[in-house]
């Protein structure tokens, strides 16, 4: 095991270097929830070509939460306001006028063919003149010059993507690299192609290139390129005297598209958080105490590992801190919860390995060995769990937005820092703590010989799970169907997030507590209502839909804090989740359960994978409907604990599914449904332990963490609850019929032990 001991002790003391450099350098960019932010308000404004209406607000949403994803602000909230204004929160922003400048713009793009020249030069500012000609425009160009141009030849619509980079000829000059897609290559190709065929230095030989109705650019089409054949290949170039700052932002502006009509930029203000003092401290609270008890328990159940353990827990918490640090990640209050939350469950792959540990040591292994052993065996269940994840975790990063998106980046971070102190950390700490002579001369101390009994028992009289597997497949479908009649019958309860509702400011006679108004707002009949300071000492409530009397309950909670209250705005607010970032959630969850089955298929048989999506789907559905039947309300932060179950119920079944996999390559002719018995009876420890780990921050989660993250608290435990549940109960048996219907040939029963016919040679 000493091998490679002393190049993993430089790689641990440089990484918990490197991570502690960061956590005490670099501030963490908090949401809006603990922070607050910069909130901007956009007006949709009529153009001649577009009125504004509902479907011209939508696609002007959507375009601008593309444009502050590009921007790199996580968590941001987009919700619509009225009939024709958005509302843009933005955490973290620390030049909110840089924000306005980009988001705000038009960006309506355009590429005409210059027909000529409309008179000398003025110094007058660029505007759209009258009509030169039919259709024509009369713009000034970079120089101060006047062009006439003709209609546009392409739009923004044909770009398929744009960047900054440096002219490879000139490195000091910045240019705007773009694709063109579909039929745009042909267009542009005509366009240059066109110009090609007129003389060197005419400025009918030019193509503007318009921005927001100015010419930003009006280059020459190069002497290289053939009259009629143009620019090919679909690729070209906006050249210009850009900056870095100024090429990146009009990249930015090209890639994330053109807002379908003008927006006004009406209002700009700070907002406080939206949760209050005590609430954040009573949920960091619970936080430590649930972490606490979650290694005092690695400690009493593991001993000198467990304390291991839990100093290489320690070590995970802070590197995932620093990198998400380092990533500028927005850290919320469920986005740390769920991070105290990855420390809970990444006991697993401690637990993996020390439970090998231990079965190595009772079969007989000397020390040395069952340490080699338990790290070398538990190595395939820990890359196959971790790999099914991160498939999950890219997808919604890539195909997801929003809060979906920012969940894909930190569950990615905790599955590779996990690895990392499972596989790296605690193997350094455990090779430095066997050198010891003292453990060398009572190995009992790391806890080996625990659970011994428990093992025996579960090895010799252990209940036979599979042999019942149709009852317990016929106890799922029952409580599946329950679920679903929670669906149907009192449907899903969806949160403001997803729904919208009403947006009331007022100004108070004195200054209010903002815990005090949503303690007041709770007794009023609104305990998800979100209070947050406005401006200059305004208060904003917004919850679900009011009628006449739940507007004026409201009013009277906020005057019952801040004295008289009077009314500035009222507000119909649209969804912050909207379809449109709930379909592409959805896409993405589809594709990453797809290409979860497909990596199972490889990885064991395509039995594993549906097996193991079942389960999945028993679990999910279970959740929803009971969520459905308590009338708990599905917001973001419910999504948040939807995808944890999602990734936990896989990973939980992955595990059961790798030690079956171990037994079918050793003990080729015992019974399948044996096998697989005595595989999920083997896991036991390993699932108690874990869930247990998990179970501690949940429960502290539910009791102290107050309203906000008691939902949260709950889902998950439902969710850690089911999902152990079904990778027992539901997955092994499912896999165990899967397997009999694909290999109609059942297992050869080897021959009985004391029978009493024999075949003997012929007697002489």
């Amino acid at each position: 095991m000493s091998r490679h001991l002393g190049w993993r002790l430089v790689a641990v003391l440089l990484v918990l270097g490197a991570a502690g450099w960061l956590a005490a350098t670099r501030p963490a960019r908090l949401g809006l929830d603990l922070r607050g932010g910069t909130q901007i308000v956009l007006e949709a404004k009529d153009s001649p070509e577009r009125q504004v209406d509902g479907d011209t607000v939508a696609r002007t949403l959507e375009v601008l939460r593309h444009r502050v994803d590009q921007l790199g602000v996580a968590e941001p909230s987009l919700q619509r306001s009225g009939e024709r204004r958005v509302i843009v929160e933005l955490p973290g922003v620390y030049d909110p006028k840089e924000a306005v400048e980009v988001i705000g713009r038009t960006a309506q793009l355009a590429f005409h063919p210059v027909l000529g020249l409309a008179g000398p030069a003025s110094g007058e500012p660029a505007t759209t003149g009258p009509p030169a000609g039919d259709g024509d425009l009369v713009l000034a160009d970079e120089d101060g010059g006047r062009l006439r141009l003709g209609p546009p030849a392409l739009t923004g619509d044909a770009v398929g993507d744009a960047r900054a980079e440096l002219d490879p000829q000139f490195q000091a000059r910045w240019q705007v690299a773009i694709e063109l897609q579909g039929d745009g290559g042909r267009r542009w190709a005509a366009l240059t192609g066109e110009a090609a065929c007129q003389q060197l230095g005419d400025p009918t030989r030019r193509v503007a290139i318009v921005l927001d109705g100015q010419v930003i650019s009006s280059p020459q089409v190069d002497p290289s390129v053939a009259c009629e054949q143009g620019i090919g290949g679909g690729q070209t170039v906006i050249t210009g005297d850009f900056t870095g700052e100024e090429a990146g932002d009009l990249a930015l502006l090209i890639r994330a598209g053109a807002l379908p009509v003008p927006v006004e930029v009406v209002e700009q203000r700070t907002v406080g958080p939206t949760l209050g003092e005590a609430a954040i401290q009573a949920s960091v609270q619970a936080a430590v105490l649930g972490a606490a008890l979650t290694m005092l328990y690695m400690i009493a159940y593991y001993r000198l590992l467990g304390g291991l353990a839990a100093v290489a827990l320690v070590c995970y918490g802070l590197i995932s801190f620093a990198v998400l640090l380092a990533l500028r990640s927005t850290l919320t209050l469920p986005g740390i919860a769920g991070f105290v939350l990855a420390i809970g469950m990444a006991v697993d792959a401690n637990v993996l390995v020390f439970e090998r540990m231990r079965e190595e040591h009772r079969a007989g292994a000397s020390l040395r060995l069952s340490l080699e052993r338990g790290f070398t065996r538990a190595f395939s269940a820990i890359a196959d769990s971790s790999v099914t994840t991160l498939l999950a975790a890219g997808l919604l990063f890539f195909l997801a937005s929003g809060a979906v998106r920012g969940f894909g980046v930190t569950l990615s971070v905790g599955v590779l820092v996990s690895l990392f102190t499972a596989l790296v950390v605690t193997r350094v700490l455990v090779e430095l703590v066997t050198r010891a002579a003292a453990v060398r001369r009572r190995p009992g101390l790391l806890g080996l010989d625990g659970g011994g009994r428990l093992a025996g028992w579960l090895a010799t009289r252990g209940p036979n799970l599979i042999a019942k597997g149709r009852w317990w497949l016929a106890g799922s479908l029952v409580a599946l169907v329950l679920a679903g009649a929670g669906l149907v019958v009192r449907g899903p309860n969806f949160g403001v997030e997803f729904t919208g509702g009403r947006l009331l400011e007022y100004r108070t006679s004195r200054p209010v507590d903002l815990d005090a108004t949503r303690q007041a707002l709770a007794d009023a009949g609104f305990p998800r209502a979100v209070a947050q300071a406005s401006g200059d000492g305004n208060l904003t409530v917004r919850t679900g839909e009011l009628d006449e009397a739940g507007e004026e309950r409201v009013q009277r909670a906020v005057a019952q804090v801040g004295g008289q209250a009077e009314e500035l705005r009222d507000e119909f607010i649209g969804p912050t989740i909207g379809a449109e970032l709930r379909r592409k959630a959805l896409i993405a969850i589809g594709i990453a359960l797809v290409v979860q089955l497909g990596y199972l298929a490889v990885r064991f048989r395509w039995t594993f994978g549906a097996a193991a999506v079942a389960a999945m789907f028993h679990d999910v559905v279970i959740l929803l409907g009971l969520f459905a039947w308590l009338g708990k309300p599905l917001d973001g932060v419910f999504l948040a604990a939807l995808l944890t179950v999602i990734g936990y119920s896989v990973n939980d079944s992955v595990v059961v599914f790798d030690r079956i996999r171990e037994r079918l390559r050793g003990r080729t002719r015992e019974p399948l449904a044996s096998l697989v018995n005595n595989a999920c009876l083997q896991t036991i420890p390993r699932t108690v332990n874990t869930g247990l780990g998990a179970l501690f921050i949940l429960a502290a989660l539910f009791v102290l963490g107050g309203d906000t993250l008691t939902d949260f608290a709950l889902a998950l435990l439902v969710g850690i609850l089911v999902g152990t549940y079904s990778s027992v109960f539901v997955a092994a048996p499912l896999l165990v019929t899967f397997e009999r219907r694909s290999r109609p040939r059942s297992r050869p029963e080897p021959a009985r032990r004391g029978s009493r016919t024999a075949m003997t040679g012929r007697r002489s």
